[in-house]
């Protein structure tokens, strides 16, 4: 029985059909190739020479560079603050810089120079290592699985594992020449730069020897120059340099606190700005218009030229009313007395001491000194700021302020102003009294006052003035806007809020409390208030304040900048292009005569007969002085331990005054705050004296 089918021949025609099918596919394959070259054909012949243009296309660019900033004179025209040109070390980097170039380029760049006030920090020190191919092939291998994979399985970001070789690196702390972290700092750098950016490599100590190798690698080097940076210089001196500010570094760039205004005003992130006072206040006009260049690169992205379109315009110069030769002899008295004070025990536990003097008919800050001292360790330096931004309580200075109120409001007349010299006595509290012993006056009228610089006096104008019933020993009954009256009357003088100084930073003072946990009002502050023993107030306040005497009852803006101009090329004459017009900020509303009874009160303070008169050793100071002492209680403070409880009892001793005492043409303002109260001395007077005595020297034929 047959169970099998015979083949019946098919396996043959299964043969004979695979070449037909290859020859179709062969076929296919031909056509397919006919049409590509013929479409390349096409491509040359008719875009041919479209694509050589773009190969060869370039692409133009504008891009800032900086520009010096602006100069600041003294009021006799000598420069403050300029720049000094220095030779530097730039770079440019393209488009098309890889990382590996900029590793090849900074190792180089270390060969002809050195950078030694910097030191790379660890992440530079890594991201300079990982730039080496051989050393970032050798450390992927071996990190662990886990630094390159994440819990799932899926492999991590490109940026995640370099972060994990940055830190397997600093773990592995690899040990650089001296020329490797200078070509560290270098790739740091050049790698933070932007595309078509400028920077500076180095632009501070750079030798001739420096310069002149770099100078024949330069086409070694791409993307390296040679050009001019500009530092800040103080040919004058720099006691004043905390007045006029800062500027930040290229390294650091803008403020981060102020990061968003500068770009939306066309900053770059590296660009340097003034970051403190009067860099920072005329900031707009100190920066200058930057130049601007037209970079043109190649498709690939290398620059193929530099062209200047426009060459910049230097900052704003501005003159002060500084003049740099009193400003020092104002310092150096400060200086002077207060080492002194040093060398006597009375300055142990002092913080500073501050000096300004100020036209009294303009507002012009003519000095401003002031001296920082550490009571921890007794180190002193220059803080000319403390005159804004530093307050005390200043004590008896204040007592003009008080009669003027006193004048103004008719709680007292220029004919009829004797008022009892009798203690004050509130229950439960010691007896608030003068310095003399009681019973030194039975009663004072305000020029005498002023003169003794009689508390009890003070204290007796404040109750009649704000409506007060005192009983003594018994009862006292104070109106709760008592402190509303006097804080405002102050305000007036310009004590107690900001005087508008052209400069930023300033502090308008300390207010004390006025009510207690009860609600109900501090009677004793409000006396304590009235003769200077309880709100704190600025130097310049005093300044302001004394000024306003002076010049017959205006109170003047005070301000540094007295014109803006510009500085020629040769830096030898500047066009002004604004003036600064004296600001009256309000007009005191006394009677010539209600002004003449402080006046003289403050004529005798100097040269009255009274025994009890507190500044008479400027008498015979020529021109003639008038003016105010001031003494405030105090306790020490230890700024570094603020939690440390201390009771070490001192003293911040003040004087204004104003000369000549007829026509003053000078007013100063002169604290030194903590001292001890045994050794009170006479400093202030002596800083004063010196003030006066320097400024009418210097200008004694004007």
């Amino acid at each position: 029985m047959d169970y099998f089918r015979k083949n019946s021949g098919t396996g043959s025609n299964k043969q004979s059909s695979t070449p037909i099918r290859m020859r179709i596919i062969l076929g296919v394959i031909l056509v397919l190739f006919a049409m590509l070259i013929g479409q390349l054909a096409y491509l040359q012949l008719v875009y041919g020479s479209r694509f050589k243009a773009e190969v060869q296309k370039s692409d133009s660019t504008v891009v800032s560079n900086q520009v010096p900033r602006g100069v600041m004179y003294d009021a006799k025209g000598r420069v403050l603050v300029g720049n000094r040109p220095t030779n530097a070390i730039t770079y440019t980097k393209s488009a098309s810089t890889t990382t590996t170039q900029i590793y090849q380029i900074s190792n180089a760049l270390s060969n002809y120079i050195k950078i030694t006030d910097e030191k790379p920090t660890k992440q530079m020190v890594a991201d300079y290592y990982l730039a080496d191919e051989d050393n970032n092939t050798k450390i992927s291998a071996q990190l662990p699985k886990s630094a390159k994979v994440d819990a799932d399985g899926n492999k991590k970001t490109n940026s995640e594992i370099y972060q994990a070789e940055i830190q397997y690196v600093e773990k592995l702390n690899p040990k650089l020449t001296e020329k490797q972290k200078t070509a560290a700092l270098i790739f740091n750098k050049i790698s933070g730069a932007y595309t078509l950016s400028t920077i500076y490599i180095k632009n501070k100590g750079l030798t001739n020897r420096e310069i002149a190798q770099v100078g024949e690698h330069l086409s070694d080097l791409p993307g390296v120059g040679i050009g001019t940076d500009w530092q800040r210089s103080y040919p004058n001196g720099s006691s004043i340099q905390s007045i006029i500010g800062s500027v930040s570094t290229e390294k650091s760039g803008l403020p981060s606190d102020n990061l968003q205004y500068y770009l939306r005003n066309g900053y770059s992130r590296n660009d340097r700005v003034g970051t403190s006072y009067l860099e920072e206040e005329y900031e707009p006009l100190l920066k200058g218009t930057k130049s601007t260049s037209r970079v043109t690169t190649k498709a690939n992205g290398n620059i193929q030229q530099t062209k200047t379109v426009y060459n910049g315009q230097a900052g704003a110069s501005l003159m002060l009313t500084i003049d740099a030769k009193y400003q020092k002899q104002v310092q150096a008295a400060l200086k002077r007395v207060y080492s002194s004070a040093e060398s006597a025990g009375a300055a142990r536990y002092s913080n500073g001491a501050y000096a300004v003097a100020m036209n009294p008919k303009t507002g012009a800050l003519l000095a401003v000194a002031g001296i920082n001292r550490n009571t921890n360790t007794g180190k002193t330096t220059d803080n000319a700021l403390g005159v804004i931004n530093q307050s005390f309580v200043m004590g008896s200075v204040v007592k003009g302020a008080t009669v003027s109120g006193g004048l103004i409001n008719k709680v007292i007349t220029p004919t009829n102003n004797t008022l009892p010299d009798t203690p004050i006595y509130l229950p439960g509290s010691p007896v608030k009294k003068s310095v003399y012993p009681i019973g030194t006056f039975s009663s004072l009228d305000a020029e005498t006052a002023l003169e003794v610089s009689s508390n009890i006096y003070m204290m007796h104008l404040a109750m009649k003035w704000v409506g007060a019933k005192y009983v003594p020993k018994s009862y006292i009954h104070m109106p709760d806007d008592s402190f509303n009256i006097l804080r405002r009357n102050f305000a007036m003088f310009g004590l107690g809020q900001k005087t508008g100084v052209d400069l930023p930073g300033e502090v308008a003072g300390i207010e004390g409390k006025s009510f207690n946990s009860k609600g109900n009002i501090l009677s004793g502050s409000v006396l304590d208030l009235a003769y200077g023993n309880y709100d704190a107030y600025t130097p310049i306040q005093l300044a302001q304040y004394v000024s306003t005497i002076a010049n017959g009852g205006y109170r003047m803006q005070p301000y540094i900048v007295q014109s803006v101009g510009k500085t020629s090329k040769d830096g030898k004459k500047i066009y002004i292009n604004y003036n600064k017009k004296p600001n009256v900020q309000q007009a005191i509303p006394w009677t010539p005569d209600e002004l003449n009874v402080v006046r003289q009160g403050f004529w005798r303070v100097v040269h009255g007969t009274n025994g009890w008169g507190t500044a008479h050793p400027l008498k015979n100071v020529k021109p003639s002085i008038s003016g105010k002492t001031g003494t405030a209680q105090t306790f020490y403070y230890d700024a570094e331990h603020p939690n440390r409880k201390h009771n070490i009892e001192l003293i911040n001793a003040t004087f204004i005054g104003y000369a000549p005492s007829k026509n003053p043409k000078l007013a100063v303002a002169v604290v030194f705050p903590g001292l001890d109260p045994d050794g009170e001395g006479t400093y202030t007077l002596q800083v004063a004296k010196a003030m006066i005595q320097d400024y009418f020297k210097l200008y004694s034929t004007k």
